[in-house]
């Protein structure tokens, strides 16, 4: 089999199964809590605190990028899709038109973050170089199919956008409105994964690296409101239409 064959099978089938890819991480995780009161021990409770701040916001920038990818996007494309390539349209305006794969970006951050959190040089060294050795297969994959979908529509706009690293000047007005509900809709477990892994993360810290089981106040607040919303918007999802809109 042909090196351009190999990889397109091989970026199939991490397409398929990339929302486990954070799984394979979740030992080397565990393994490196032990030394994740590195901050606190040298630089004091501050420190720390601003560590902590910064890598929430990291994460959470990642999500406001696939946010504002979402919001603007129709239906077809840019999806939470598994099974298959899908997209009934090449997106070009919005943030596609600053950065090819805007959604994977945001994955990045999110990402990003949340190994930050651990404080352990070689688990965040390690991350990155899995992230890109791990999509770099599916971005391939993703773009045969767009080049073989679309032909000279999608190598003009390949050419002047950047893959990963966005080109802020070449910012093109979406072509479609901003759906508040849609993002709602289809972030919302992202969002609760950011959550999730953050208070797990603290909480397992602690234990770890000093042998003390206890939740902060305000990570107790965190975790009950994300809870809250991340409920609310899953029934308003599964059992009403009100998150619903017509070509979205």
């Amino acid at each position: 089999m042909a090196l351009r064959e190999e990889f397109q099978k091989q970026g199939s089938w991490l397409f398929r199964w990339r929302s486990y890819f954070p799984l394979i991480f979740l030992p080397i995780l565990l393994v490196a809590l032990k030394d994740s009161d590195f901050l606190e021990r040298i630089f004091g409770d501050m420190i720390e605190d601003i560590w902590e701040i910064s890598c929430l916001t990291i994460s959470f920038i990642g999500l406001f990028i696939r946010c504002l990818t979402i919001g603007y996007v129709p239906k077809g494309t840019s999806g939470r899709n598994t099974k298959q390539q899908r997209a009934d349209v090449l997106n070009t305006t919005g943030m596609y038109s600053i950065v090819r794969h805007p959604l994977y970006l945001g994955n990045f951050l999110i990402m990003l973050g949340i190994v930050m959190f651990t404080q352990v040089w070689w688990v965040i060294l390690i991350a990155i170089l899995s992230f890109w050795l791990y999509y770099e297969r599916i971005i391939f994959t993703e773009e045969e199919f767009l080049r073989e979908k679309f032909g000279e529509l999608f190598l003009q706009w390949a050419q002047a956008t950047p893959a990963f690293i966005p080109k802020l000047s070449n910012w093109k007005k979406p072509d479609m409105s901003f759906s508040v509900k849609t993002v709602l809709r289809r972030e919302y477990t992202g969002f609760f994964v950011i959550v999730s892994a953050f208070t797990s993360f603290e909480i397992l810290g602690d234990f770890i690296a000093e042998g003390r089981f206890e939740i902060d106040l305000e990570w107790i607040v965190f975790f009950a409101a994300g809870a809250i919303i991340y409920l609310t918007l899953r029934t308003l999802k599964k059992h009403t239409k009100i998150l619903h809109v017509d070509g979205r």
